[in-house]
């Protein structure tokens, strides 16, 4: 085994990310995946890289916007690549896989750069916010809300029930929407809640991690580990 695999390896177990191997040994990147992916990690080295992964990736998250033009594909194949490292790490995290499925039945998955969910449902949105939060790392000022009010609503009464339910502080909600109902005396008692993260590279993970997921329930390998 060539010297540099071996020490490639031991600064994996000590919790160093690929960058920071790449940086230190010069390796590329697909080299270290191709040589990692045949390794059985511990759960507990797992989470700890996870961690550190999303920890790293939400500050590109977030100073994403001052790359341009070319560079933003470059970027965007970084983020599908990530996606499938983070994937392989948190694949068996039930936040992880809760999140991706209430994504998958009730996210928009048209818009370029927004990752939106709108429900009446306080639990549903609770759940989805806190995946936000704990696993996909995302700072809390990235995480707007806005409600969709009748208009015999009071909209106040409404943003203020939906920032408790939610845990998105009121100071994060944008300009509410007024809608009509289709029915005329049927009205749901606080209005509809959307929630959106305005991110084109964390869009573009969402959408590698619902492919992912996809296969992966369909393999009878993956329930064989759990």
């Amino acid at each position: 085994m060539r010297k540099d695999k071996g020490i490639a390896f031991n600064l994996r177990r000590s919790g160093k990310s690929y960058t920071e191997i790449r940086d230190t040994l010069k390796i590329p990147v697909s080299t270290l995946s191709d040589w990692f992916s045949k390794v059985d990690w511990s759960k507990q080295l797992k989470g700890k890289l996870a961690s550190k992964m999303q920890e790293q990736h939400t500050i590109r998250i977030v100073e994403l916007n001052k790359i341009r033009g070319q560079h933003l594909e470059k970027a965007y194949e970084e983020a599908r690549e990530e996606a499938r490292k983070e994937f392989d790490a948190m694949k068996y995290n039930p936040l992880f896989i809760a999140g991706l499925m209430l994504y998958w039945g009730e996210g928009d998955k048209l818009t370029k750069h927004l990752t939106k969910i709108a429900n009446t449902d306080p639990n549903l949105i609770r759940l989805y916010v806190f995946f936000l939060k704990k696993v996909c790392r995302i700072p809390e000022g990235k995480i707007k809300a806005q409600i969709l009010v009748y208009p015999d609503l009071n909209e106040e009464n409404c943003r203020r029930y939906w920032s408790r339910e939610s845990g998105v502080d009121l100071k994060y909600f944008t300009k509410s929407s007024t809608i009509q109902g289709r029915h005329k005396t049927r009205r749901i008692a606080y209005g509809v809640c959307m929630v959106c993260i305005s991110s084109t590279y964390f869009k573009v993970k969402v959408l590698e991690w619902l492919k992912l997921l996809s296969r992966e329930l369909m393999n009878e390998a993956y329930y064989a580990k759990i």
